[in-house]
């Protein structure tokens, strides 16, 4: 009859580690958590209550280009929401008067001619 199985379920730790360990483990674990929680909410408060909209942005962004391009070329810049004077006369560049011109084919075409029929 040979060999007998061994039994060892007795006391077989030998120092005793792993519950202390695991538990200063836990420690450092949640300590981590409370110090990354405080320090998100410190950020969080630092946001301002809205962010502003990205068209108005980028308009005001275009305004202070065109702003600095203006400084550049030695001209004032306009005051902000200011448009310019419309109300002089026109120069002598200025185009005529656009008038409207019949291209559909459906009477006489733009050079004289007759429409389809």
């Amino acid at each position: 009859m040979g060999s007998y199985a061994v039994n060892n379920f007795g006391d077989t730790r030998s120092g005793g580690l792993a519950g202390p360990m695991g538990l200063f483990v836990i420690v450092l674990l949640c300590i981590a958590t409370v110090l990354l929680i405080r320090n998100m909410n410190k950020r969080l408060r630092r946001l301002p209550d809205s962010f502003p909209v990205a068209e108005q942005t980028q308009r005001e962004a275009e305004i202070a280009s065109l702003d600095a391009d203006l400084e550049r070329s030695g001209a004032a810049p306009l005051p902000r929401n200011v448009e310019p004077d419309r109300s002089g006369t026109p120069g002598i560049d200025a185009e005529g008067e656009v008038t409207a011109m019949n291209t559909e084919g459906d009477g006489p075409s733009a050079a004289g001619g007759a429409g389809r029929v």
